[in-house]
């Protein structure tokens, strides 16, 4: 059973920068943190939980909104996948979750494409 522990939140002005990062663990013998699909939701109060960042095997993808002010990237070596956040607004505030697939691309950022999932992080932009 693979299990997600996301950090790296917290509370910061417009225009600044925060890293998330999500450690794994549990891989399925056989399989390492380079063949599955991790990608980032995001959920606002009062709004679904919405997809804005995948990376897999074979591609990476960006929501419009995050295009340009987000970057994804992982460390398979030490099993830890990140979302660097800059240029942060305010309705970028929101509790980021990571999730992992068995994917060798990122054709679809649906919920149930992806088996596992962390707790989430909490992100607030304000000034």
């Amino acid at each position: 059973q693979v299990q997600l522990v996301e950090s790296g939140g917290g509370l910061v002005h417009p225009g600044g920068s925060l890293t998330l990062s999500c450690a794994a663990s549990g891989f399925t013998e056989g399989f390492t943190m380079g063949d599955y699909a991790f990608s980032w939701f995001r959920q606002a109060p009062g709004k679904d939980r919405e997809g804005i960042s995948c990376i897999s095997p074979g591609d990476t993808y960006y929501e419009d909104s995050v295009e340009g002010r987000f970057s994804i990237s992982r460390d398979v070596a030490n099993n830890v996948a990140y979302l660097q956040l800059d240029d942060l607004k305010p309705e970028d505030t929101a509790t980021y979750y990571c999730a992992a697939g068995l994917l060798s691309l990122c054709i679809s950022m649906g919920e149930g494409d992806y088996d596992y999932w962390g707790q989430g992080t909490q992100v607030t932009v304000s000034s």
